[in-house]
């Protein structure tokens, strides 16, 4: 009857998880992270993500739209917006760390966030 009750008590403790792991995504969703392109004074374009990878904010410069460079503006808003992603994915792993007591998170899990 050991077993049982082992069993019993991982069931309870994955739903305490489950519940932890709702929480850490709320939270995700509400924090910030910025990706810049085009230097580092004045940024011509600024991505915003949130903490579960989602863009919520995309600011560009009206001086780079006038200068008709629509080449290097498109690889700015790629630069900028892979910045912020990486950034939140970061940000994903920091939050599920200290949900896992430091440890660091282990390959695949990340994809559970999503």
């Amino acid at each position: 009857m050991a077993g049982l009750g082992d069993l019993l008590g991982l069931m309870r403790n994955a739903g305490a998880m489950k519940q932890k792991v709702k929480e850490t995504q709320e939270s995700l969703a509400q924090q910030t992270v910025e990706g810049s392109a085009g230097g580092p004074g004045a940024p011509g374009v600024v991505a915003t993500a949130n903490g579960m990878q989602e863009l919520v904010g995309l600011r560009i410069d009206p001086q780079v739209v006038s200068a008709g460079e629509v080449e290097l503006l498109e690889d700015m808003i790629r630069g900028a917006v892979n910045q912020a992603m990486a950034k939140a994915r970061n940000l994903q792993r920091e939050e599920m760390s200290k949900l896992l007591g430091g440890l660091p998170l282990p390959p695949g899990l990340g994809d559970l966030m999503a």
